[in-house]
């Protein structure tokens, strides 16, 4: 088949390091082109799934995640290919500092996307407590990686006119902005990272600063000089939706990864999305509980009757797959600093939340155990991140064996009873994953 170019409108928000100010950058651009009736398709380098519920919720398309480690490099190009469809632009906000990666290597950071996707950085500087020194940052900065290309710098938390003056912006890189610090600009957060979309007033501001102190036309024609580039075909065929998979979505279960959602429709899924906290157990072959903030609401999801649906569903068999706080959900009671509250008790062992994280990074793993919903050797990847701790009772049998990652204990993850599969590891679906988890609910649904 004949190799096809794509032209996608494309810019990088990165930063030289966490915390310099790129969400608020990068939001602020999507809500500006927005306003000006692009269609902005939003992305998120890396597997956050906070900042991507921003980005949804001011472009009104899902933001996709892009993470060379957990879908590999052709999948971030498919990937980015196919959710630009129909859109007049892309954003794509970087992680963590330009070229910060896997276990100090390049793999999976925001320079790594760029060289995939040929795309041009804007590089975001704070320059607080800074003149001139930050001319020396930047050259660094772009003459690391010569395979990456930069079309300008945004100057962040700048001081008087007088600072703008000694820091001047024709050395190194084109100036495309100067924002002064305004406390205003600063996104609350908690203890896995910024407030959801909505729990805050600082996404809000980012769009007006950036209106006001970016120039906003120089940014576009630089995200209009990307190259093309090559298309990626997707060979695989797309199912007739034949079984219901219910998916838990609302305040306490909002972590996923949006093209898991994407693979399992392709398999076969229709999905129906419902709420633990207030609404039944709809009627569905199988059941998908992602992550989230469970121990937040915690009270309303023991009073709700949805718990004791979820209990009796799995009791008779129903297809479970949890990720971290579906987990939580899933086993016996939950410790929390306010109290002590009932799970649905299908697991069993007990959660606790603890003053710091107990596990964090990229999880490389494979099936091992006797899953009821995965094959055996069937490898994967993903992330963890969490601040609760699972006691399992003994001879707990588990389904994932992991080669990276802490899991629920010693590299062990994924505990398995009856029908239910259940861990820490947020999964980024491989095609044959989504594949096997709809292939067993189709067994359930004719037996």
């Amino acid at each position: 088949m004949p190799e096809k170019m794509r032209q996608i409108p494309r810019i990088i928000i990165a930063g030289t390091h966490s915390g310099c100010g790129k969400t608020t950058i990068a939001t602020g651009l999507m809500g500006a082109l927005a306003a000006r009736g692009l269609v902005v398709q939003p992305f998120k380098v890396g597997p956050d799934f906070i900042d991507p519920t921003h980005h949804t919720g001011i472009c009104g398309r899902s933001s996709r995640n892009l993470d060379p480690f957990m879908m590999g490099k052709d999948e971030v190009l498919r990937t980015f290919i196919s959710a630009s469809e129909g859109a007049d632009i892309a954003i794509i906000e970087g992680v963590m500092g330009l070229h910060d990666g896997v276990e100090g290597t390049a793999e999976s950071s925001t320079a790594d996307v760029a060289r995939i996707l040929s795309c041009p950085v804007i590089l975001t500087c704070d320059v607080k407590g800074m003149s001139r020194s930050v001319h020396a940052m930047i050259l660094g900065y772009t003459t690391y990686d010569p395979k990456v290309s930069f079309a300008g710098v945004i100057y962040n938390r700048g001081g008087s006119d007088h600072h703008r003056e000694m820091i001047g912006t024709d050395r190194n890189l084109q100036s495309l902005g100067w924002i002064p610090r305004r406390d205003e600009l600063q996104v609350k957060s908690r203890h896995l990272g910024l407030m959801m979309a909505g729990e805050g007033e600082g996404m809000q501001e980012s769009r007006k600063i950036v209106e006001e102190c970016c120039d906003i036309g120089r940014i576009i024609e630089a995200a209009s000089a990307a190259p093309p580039l090559r298309t990626i075909f997707d060979d695989e065929c797309e199912c007739k939706p034949h079984l219901r998979i219910g998916v838990a979505m609302d305040a306490a279960f909002c972590f996923y990864y949006t093209e898991n959602f994407t693979k399992l429709r392709r398999a076969g899924a229709d999905l129906t999305f419902f709420s633990p906290i207030t609404d039944p157990l709809p009627d569905v072959d199988a059941l998908y509980l992602g992550g989230g903030y469970p121990e937040l609401h915690a009270a309303a999801l023991e009073k709700s009757p949805c718990r004791n649906d979820i209990r009796k569903a799995a009791d008779n068999g129903l297809p479970i797959f949890g990720e971290c706080g579906g987990l939580i959900y899933l086993s016996r009671s939950l410790k929390t600093a306010e109290g002590k509250y009932a799970g649905v008790g299908a697991i069993p062992g007990d959660t606790e939340m603890m003053n710091r994280f107990q596990a964090l990074g990229y999880v490389d793993g494979i099936v091992t155990g006797d899953s009821s919903l995965l094959p055996a050797n069937l490898g994967f990847r993903g992330h963890e991140f969490h601040y609760s701790a699972l006691y399992p009772d003994s001879g707990c049998r588990y389904a994932f064996t992991l080669t990276r990652g802490k899991g629920i204990m010693d590299g062990k993850d994924g505990i398995v009873e009856g029908n239910i599969t259940a861990g820490y590891t947020h999964i980024y679906f491989t095609r044959r994953f989504a594949e096997a988890f709809i292939a067993m609910a189709t067994r359930r649904q004719s037996e």
